[in-house]
Formats: C-alpha cells, sequence, structure tokens
C-alpha cells in the first residue's frame, strides 16, 4: 500500500478503516489468527490511546471504526506487529 504523509490536524479523529489481505487470500480461518487480532487491538486500547467503537473481523479483511489522536501511528504499529506475529 502507498504511504501518505497526514497532517497532524487531520491524523486524530474517528474513522472508519478497511483492511484487507493482498488478493484476498483466506488468511484469518485458522490457527487462531482472530486471537492474534483481538490482542493486537486490546495493546494499542491499552498503550496507544485507540478507542475502537467497532469492529468486524472477516476471513480476508477487517472492518474498524477507530477514534485515535494517531490514527496513521496507531495503523503502522498494529499493521507491523499483526504482521509479524502471523
Amino acid at each position: 500500500m502507498p504511504s501518505r504523509r497526514v497532517a497532524a490536524d487531520l491524523n486524530a479523529g474517528t474513522y472508519y478503516v478497511t483492511l484487507t489481505i493482498q488478493r484476498w487470500y483466506y488468511l484469518f480461518d485458522r490457527h487462531n489468527r482472530w486471537q492474534i487480532l483481538a490482542d493486537s487491538l486490546r495493546y494499542c486500547q491499552e498503550h496507544k490511546g485507540l478507542e475502537l467503537n467497532g469492529y468486524v473481523f472477516m476471513l480476508n479483511h477487517i472492518h474498524l471504526i477507530v477514534t485515535s489522536p494517531d490514527t496513521a501511528g496507531f495503523l503502522r504499529d498494529f499493521k507491523c506487529f499483526t504482521f509479524g506475529k502471523i
């Protein structure tokens, strides 16, 4: 995914985010990978000021409604940690 810089005043707020797996591969259907996602989100709630308003885990994508003071930083850290665990 291409990266782009986000202005600091637009970075904080409530966002609807969809994260997809490349080529729509069914990645979250085995090996308790949903638990890895849940643990990652819980960590961000406790340590990064994330407010999780809603979420849906699907077999090949995730929908999130999040409020965060640093949404771009949350997404960066969430993807990095989750990728490392999976």
